[in-house]
């Protein structure tokens, strides 16, 4: 992660820890304090993204690029459902059913994402929010940006920067497009 990106999600951080809501496993934000503007992307004050700090350029023959590697960190359904349905209510979403979202890491496992904390897990709608892509819009992104980190034509920070910052745009940024 870059460091423009980790002072951005500092920053994120410490503006809810000092409006009185923390970051952990509790509620990380109050009802109806994230936009949803920003669809199909999650509003960055709430979901600015965090990176699993096992995972870096030097460890990623052992981690990522390792077939099922994802499955050792991915959080319960029941953590992530319990964190859906307090970020569904922070979004204001008017549809509360928690089958019509999917818990999205922003900055995906598959390229070292942070796997239970609360900056880089979102309520990210399944369904067409009007701009034509859905949650399985990402999935194609997120794969095509783990396979060209594995194969070292992308470098893995350029891959978290660009998914984190847009992740309709990111192949174009990192030269996949």
């Amino acid at each position: 992660m870059s460091s423009a990106r980790r002072l951005s999600t500092s920053l994120a951080a410490l503006a809810l820890t000092v409006g009185g809501l923390a970051l952990g496993s509790g509620s990380a934000h109050a009802a109806g304090s994230c936009s949803q503007d920003y669809l199909p992307l999650p509003d960055s004050s709430c979901t600015p993204g965090a990176t699993n700090p096992d995972v870096t350029q030097d460890t990623i023959g052992s981690t990522i690029c390792v077939s099922g590697w994802t499955a050792t960190v991915r959080p319960s359904t029941s953590y992530t459902n319990a964190l859906k349905t307090r970020q569904i209510a922070a979004y204001g979403y008017e549809d509360t059913s928690l089958s019509d979202y999917e818990e999205d890491h922003l900055i995906p496992l598959e390229l070292g994402g942070a796997p239970k904390d609360p900056a880089n897990l979102w309520p990210e709608p399944r369904y067409d929010t009007g701009a034509g892509v859905t949650a399985y819009s990402k999935d194609t992104v997120e794969n095509r940006l783990k396979k060209a980190v594995c194969a070292g034509t992308v470098p893995l920070a350029d891959a978290q920067d660009a998914i984190a910052t847009d992740w309709t745009t990111a192949l174009q940024a990192v030269g996949l497009a």
